[in-house]
């Protein structure tokens, strides 16, 4: 079987998918609600509702990663279908509202998502089971400076059936002889400099090797170069983080909007918390924190506090080791885990002090101590501090200071209103995710461990 013929049947077995639970939903709506809007529509109106419902599901399980096969663990391809059509099906139900004039009956609805739910199940199982099947592990080498770690890495996300690691080797001795990487069909590049990695570059590609690149600080710097034309040839232009004024505008009357709205709908669940947190120490429900935003500048960022009053008392800022941490409080345990902890936010949001998206800011204290080794981490603050982030979508709570470097790097250098909103979908997902807040190890006061994960000492 050819290679292009592999990738029609991926691209096929994909496409199942979202007919399949498009398919169910056109069962529910031809079912049950077509029959009960006010005016109901003509033929070709039905249709044009499936037809949404398909465009908006495939839009979904783009944001929400649901259709990777190939880099993803069933369990994790099953929770991202779900949240996929749970966001669709929520919007379904408001055009369904809306068109009733009324308040639909979401039993039938409900329905639906256990039908979908398990449809989802069985085509995990089914598609992960012919994908490697179809797919041999790929022949992989691992090319190094001073640490390597990835196979560390494809261990932990479960990737040795797409990747087998045949040869773990020294950049310096793989440049002395390149023929070491014939026959193989992928290989990753890591910690490598810029000279070293482009030999092998450019001999992975004649090759027809399948090269993965982890970047380095400059890189990502790089991506956001502009192209120009001048003395005849092509050149690249960069400079610092500058979004267009109508950028800013439209992203400042988002956060105003949201940040609103967001409070207003809330407020039961913020109402709760501070009275629960009351109730359990009698102490201060708002924990107010001094943090860093765009340019360094100072402000206070407000949380639920969900750790005992006297959690610093020795004066040393330290990050949360997680649920281990005994300076948690009981209610402090159950807003961490659902991030309740941080809608307080939305307030310093609607004044301003932060945006909605943006790289999350961080104790003066802690980042001090992160640009002793790594100076060039200050380049996270060209832009206002943010609730949520790349960093927090792509990363964990105790993501190395180098690693959050690079992940907040990425947002800036392709900042726009459509990566803003694929963020915030994004964000969802990570909610009930338990490893997004794994703390750092018992002992340590920050994440940074030594950066074995930056065997670089520049940009």
């Amino acid at each position: 079987m050819s290679s292009l013929t592999k990738r029609v049947m991926l691209r096929a077995i994909k496409f199942i998918n979202l007919l399949l639970i498009t398919g169910l939903f056109a069962g529910c709506w031809y079912i049950y609600y077509h029959r009960r809007i006010t005016v109901p529509f003509y033929r070709w109106g039905a249709v044009l509702v499936i037809v949404l419902y398909f465009i908006l599901y495939a839009m979904c399980t783009k944001v929400y990663d649901s259709l990777w096969v190939s880099h993803f663990r069933i369990s994790t391809m099953i929770y991202s279908q779900n949240l996929a059509f749970l966001v669709t099906n929520v919007v379904a139900y408001i055009v369904i509202c809306l068109l009733s004039q009324k308040i639909a009956n979401v039993i039938p609805l409900l329905i639906l998502m256990v039908a979908q739910s398990f449809a989802a199940t069985v085509w995990a199982l089914l598609a992960h089971i012919w994908y490697y099947r179809t797919f041999p592990p790929k022949r992989t080498a691992i090319i190094y400076d001073e640490y390597s770690g990835m196979e560390e890495l494809i261990s932990e996300y479960g990737l040795e059936k797409k990747f087998r690691i045949e040869l773990i080797e020294d950049v310096h001795k793989c440049i002395d002889d390149l023929s070491v990487l014939d026959g193989m069909q992928a290989v990753f590049v890591r910690g490598v400099h810029s000279h070293e990695r482009n030999i092998i570059l450019k001999y992975c590609i004649a090759h027809s090797i399948k090269l993965y690149v982890i970047p380095r600080v400059g890189d990502v710097l790089m991506s956001s170069a502009k192209p120009v034309h001048m003395f005849h040839l092509p050149m690249l232009t960069v400079g610092r983080y500058d979004p267009s004024l109508a950028y800013l505008f439209i992203k400042r009357a988002f956060d105003i909007l949201v940040s609103s709205v967001a409070i207003i709908a809330l407020s039961p669940i913020l109402i709760v918390t501070s009275i629960a947190i009351k109730l359990c120490d009698h102490g201060p429900v708002i924990y107010k924190q001094c943090r860093l935003t765009k340019n360094g500048k100072k402000f206070n960022v407000y949380k639920f506090r969900s750790m005992r009053v006297d959690a610093e008392k020795d004066g040393v800022a330290r990050l949360s080791t997680g649920e281990n941490d005994d300076r948690i409080t009981p209610v402090g345990r159950v807003i961490r885990k659902v991030r309740i902890d941080e809608l307080p936010q939305l307030f310093n949001i609607l004044f301003g002090s932060m945006t909605i998206v943006g790289p999350r800011p961080e104790r003066p204290e802690i980042a001090a101590q992160y640009e002793e080794k790594l100076p060039e981490f200050s380049l996270r603050l060209q832009a206002k501090a943010g609730l949520t982030g790349y960093a927090q979508v792509y990363g964990k709570y105790n993501t190395t200071p180098y690693n959050k470097l690079l992940m907040d790097l990425t947002y800036i250098s392709k900042a726009s209103i459509s990566q803003d909103l694929h963020i915030m979908f994004a964000t969802v997902k990570i909610l009930f995710m338990p490893e997004s807040t794994e703390g750092i190890k018992e002992g340590e006061i920050t994440a940074d461990r030594s950066d074995p994960d930056r065997p670089d000492r520049g940009v």
